[in-house]
């Protein structure tokens, strides 16, 4: 049996800045123009020359699991009755873990739904319970808020008084918990959106064959890959990109790049990059339970139809989850996935859910996407 590669090498794995590192902030907003090029290639700088020094990321032992997921259905819904039923018996989520309740069909909840759904939730699901899954695609906000976080974290309204301010830092943010709930006191939650009920049976499928399938021995290894624009306000991550190389260890070959999207596209794990609109990532070998994100300023408003692409292009192309604003941020780097962190944290086996919640400082305008529990590292 293929032993996990956390047992040999996690005392010499580095990644991730520590809080003190990721404190920067930027107030240019995130779909500002980028600044004028005085060239062609040297106009986009290059990676690996803004690379940080790296600290750890903790040690995480266990993680979430079906009996860990508390799975909430909108009732009023075709769509989330549909795609939720489907997902209880997938993942084969128990009867207790599931809340039904009449929701708006809308794109941005009411303070009062969501204390009632936040009030329904903490009287349907006990201890045992440490995470959501959210299944639908409307309503994804509340006011300037996203939905995941006004359920995890409630409301918070000095986050509309000015959307591109400096937020609260989440006690989930590079945190070794594996169950949220008993220790923080939070349920991290994630919606199960897609762009159709079809669509949303794939993304499924995808997390739960992604499961145990990447970093074995012996295995070709996958990809990740961090790219650069010309989109100089969009392109502020490349500062804390991790190291390029292949880890064989780990199975894992990080790519620094420029432009929009990845060339080589064989085996992707993970892309990373800032940009308002991409196209091609259909195109991507992705692997299942692939990440891909990209900062731009309303990659979380899932109704969008045109100027800016969205976490659901992602999702559509076949990445499993993905992470976008709701509101203005501005490039704050806190808002954002920290690309070593969120690397990190998922090569130790942790699922989508908890990568990507613990790879952001303030998550407080971001919505989380994709299939929670997909699990790609993990060793049975």
């Amino acid at each position: 049996m293929a032993k996990h590669w956390m047992r040999k090498s996690l005392g010499f794995v580095v990644a991730g800045l520590l809080m003190a590192g990721v404190g920067l902030a930027f107030s240019q907003p995130a779909d500002a123009a980028p600044p004028a090029a005085s060239g062609a290639a040297s106009a986009v700088p290059t990676p690996s020359a803004r690379l940080r020094p790296l600290t750890r990321v903790p040690r995480v032992i266990g993680r979430l699991h079906a009996g860990d997921l508390g799975l909430v259905i909108n009732t009023a819904d075709p769509y989330s009755v549909e795609v939720g039923e489907y997902y209880r018996r997938v993942r084969r989520i128990p009867d207790g873990h599931v809340l039904r309740i009449d929701l708006p069909v809308q794109p941005r909840l009411a303070i009062a739904d969501l204390e009632r759904l936040r009030r329904r939730i903490d009287e349907q699901f006990d201890g045992d319970v440490q995470a959501l899954a959210l299944a639908w695609t409307q309503p994804y906000a509340v006011e300037c808020q996203s939905i995941t976080s006004a359920v995890t974290l409630g409301f918070d309204a000095q986050a509309c008084v000015q959307s591109c301010g400096r937020r609260t830092v989440s006690p989930y943010f590079n945190s070794a918990s594996a169950v949220p709930f008993k220790d923080l006191g939070l349920r991290p939650s994630m919606l199960l959106a897609s762009s159709d009920v079809e669509r949303a049976r794939r993304l499924i499928d995808r997390g739960v064959a992604s499961d145990h399938t990447l970093g074995l021995v012996g295995a070709a290894p996958v990809q990740a890959h961090f790219m650069t624009t010309a989109d100089a306000a969009r392109s502020v991550r490349s500062s804390l990109f991790p190291p390029a190389g292949l880890q064989r260890r780990i199975g894992l070959e990080n790519h620094l790049g420029t432009g929009d999207l990845p060339r080589e596209t064989s085996r992707v794990a993970l892309v990373q990059t800032g940009v308002a609109q991409f196209f091609g990532a259909e195109t991507i070998d992705w692997v299942p339970g692939a990440l891909a994100d990209h900062l731009t300023s309303f990659g979380g408003q899932l109704d969008r139809a045109g100027g800016q692409s969205t976490v659901l292009d992602w999702l559509d192309a076949g990445a499993t989850a993905s992470y976008g604003t709701v509101s203005e941020p501005c490039n704050h780097l806190q808002k954002f996935p920290h690309p070593q962190i969120l690397l990190l944290h998922y090569l130790q086996g942790s699922t989508a859910l908890e990568a990507y919640w613990k790879s952001v400082a303030w998550p407080q305008q971001g919505v989380f996407v994709g299939e929670p529990l997909a699990a790609p590292f993990a060793r049975q």
